[in-house]
């Protein structure tokens, strides 16, 4: 009788098995913080919330994810040329970068708790006219803060990602966006249904909340660094 050599199989399939959890569970908590800070993003009042609330006038509940699928394409260029173009130098500091990326989240968390004590959501009078995909695209290359948040907190965000593969960066990036038209259809949808959806007290709570979870997860990533 001759023994079987090698590995076992089960353990093999166990191990496996269980590397492949860890994954899912990891890919699931980049989803998660991504569509927690992507809303802190999306929820500040600007110029991209600004065209959601006027193309809506238009297009109506539509609006929302038009708008985010043309503030998207912007942010897969910028996705892009982090992970093709700066990842080899940016990842060489990337220790600074975590800083800055920290101290940026616990500044971005005052301002926009600040903000939910006096933020409206209104609609301004008159209909525009044009493209909301048109409009989500060029309000956010347009928009100084968009460029400081992802040069400061986005990219430092994407390269932590990032090094834990290309998946997790991809993970984030979909949780981010996640987030982006989570809230501008939601937006979109209460200007359609004269705000039955979402009340200008539940807009303010949602803002206050999402700034205290940006200084402490700003706290936690410069704890990290």
């Amino acid at each position: 009788m001759v023994e079987a050599s090698g590995s076992n199989p089960d353990l093999s399939i166990s191990l496996f098995l269980i590397f492949k959890v860890i994954e899912m569970y990891e890919i699931l908590e980049t989803l998660a913080v991504a569509f927690a800070i992507g809303l802190t993003g999306a929820l500040a009042p600007g110029p991209t919330l600004v065209a959601t609330v006027n193309s809506s006038l238009k297009d109506g509940w539509t609006a929302g994810p038009k708008v985010a699928a043309g503030h998207a394409l912007v942010e897969i260029l910028v996705f892009l040329f982090i992970v093709t173009g700066l990842a080899s130098v940016m990842l060489q500091h990337s220790q600074t970068i975590s800083i800055i990326g920290g101290l940026a989240l616990i500044i971005f968390g005052i301002m926009t708790a600040k903000e939910s004590k006096n933020a409206k959501l209104c609609a301004p009078h008159g209909v525009v006219v044009g493209s909301a995909i048109l409009a989500g695209a060029v309000t956010s290359a347009a928009n100084p803060y968009f460029w400081i948040w992802w040069l400061s907190v986005g990219s430092s965000l994407v390269l932590s990602s990032l090094g834990s593969g290309l998946i997790m960066a991809t993970a984030f990036m979909i949780g981010h966006w996640g987030a982006d038209f989570g809230w501008y259809t939601l937006v979109s949808s209460s200007l359609d249904r004269g705000r039955s959806v979402l009340s200008e007290k539940s807009y303010r709570t949602i803002l206050g909340v999402c700034g205290i979870f940006l200084i402490c997860f700003g706290v936690y990533f410069l704890w990290g660094a």
